[in-house]
């Protein structure tokens, strides 16, 4: 069984911190907090150390990794040709949930680039992530703690269930903060360009730095993580319903319901008596779909639904990040 060690975010063990940092600095695999999802980290130095993540998640070698940093001077050690651009984004968001894509140095496991030129790294908000980094000493490659194309892992819970046995540590410092993965924004382009919307918006990073674009191209797409490949879905068929569809919800999930367990997760209160129907009722906000999306897709999963139902929000904002999502979960969408 994976050793699970009790964390407080705020103010986090040094003791815990240290005996997790030992595991990294030895070549093996830590669980911990950010305030996105959890990470699982692992010297991103060290390649027999990166395959090891691959091989715990089961993930495709062609997926890149983010990088994490604990300060401006790790930067050095995994991106070359740092930017004025990148400076300012750096003085902007970091640390926060913004991933740069830049010029890979030769020192960090080519494997984390997918054998790419590039690398993707960010400096994470989370306190004892940040913390672990500056023990380990190195810089942590860390995708997120889950099994490769389930939902991100939003508790300490979440990785358990994931990968018990598979990795060294958990650090559980509960709950996350903001519950979606960080904006990957690709630097080497020109203009940049977003590769996977996240909590930082286009709109933010526009003020920051001037004209910034969405990837469309596959392309493009192959130097960020969680693009290409089907990502954060339940074992359960998960049906979208866009917030501009005409579709009747009650209808859908009633119709459903003739073809067996049905999971609900949405603004709008579907009142249907149905032993096999069970429903969580989110706020009609980004903030609250990003922070409860994960957990409500695998609670439902373990309630045994079929299908789960999902009512789409406006896609605006911090909102393009939690739509993202979604239409990357489902298997149909109306």
């Amino acid at each position: 069984m994976t050793l699970v060690l009790k964390l407080d975010a705020e103010h986090p063990q040094l003791e815990v911190i240290e005996q997790a940092a030992s595991i990294i600095r030895n070549g093996g695999l830590v669980a911990f907090p950010t305030e996105t999802v959890y990470g699982l980290g692992a010297d991103a130095m060290n390649k027999q150390a990166v395959q090891r993540i691959f091989e715990a998640k089961g993930r495709p070698a062609d997926n890149p990794l983010i990088v994490h940093v604990c300060d401006r001077a790790m930067l050095d050690l995994v991106a070359d040709q740092v930017s004025a651009r990148a400076e300012a984004l750096i003085a902007a968001f970091w640390p926060g949930p913004l991933t740069l894509v830049l010029k890979r140095r030769h020192l960090v496991a080519k494997s984390v680039s997918a054998g790419l030129s590039t690398v993707a790294v960010r400096m994470p908000r989370s306190q004892s992530a940040l913390e672990l980094i500056r023990r380990a000493a190195t810089p942590i490659a860390a995708p997120s703690a889950n099994r490769s194309g389930r939902p991100s892992p939003t508790t300490a819970a979440h990785v358990a269930r994931d990968l018990d046995g598979r990795i060294d540590m958990i650090l559980d410092g509960g709950g996350t903060n903001i519950g979606i993965e960080s904006t990957v924004l690709d630097l080497t382009s020109e203009p940049p360009v977003i590769l996977r919307p996240g909590w930082v918006t286009r709109e933010q990073l526009m003020d920051a730095i001037g004209q910034v674009e969405l990837a469309e191209a596959g392309e493009e797409l192959k130097r960020s993580p969680g693009t290409r490949h089907k990502h954060y879905s339940p074992r359960a068929r998960v049906l979208l319903v866009e917030l501009n569809s005409s579709a009747s919800i009650h209808q859908i999930c009633s119709d459903l319901l003739k073809e067996g367990p049905v999971g609900f997760i949405g603004h709008t209160r579907v009142a249907i008596d149905n032993s096999v129907f069970s429903a969580i009722v989110l706020k009609d906000r980004a903030e609250d779909y990003a922070r409860s999306i994960y957990s409500a897709l695998r609670e439902l999963d373990e309630r045994g639904a079929s299908v789960i139902v999902v009512e789409g929000i406006s896609d605006q904002g911090e909102g393009a990040a939690v739509m993202d999502r979604l239409r990357r979960a489902a298997s149909e969408a109306q």
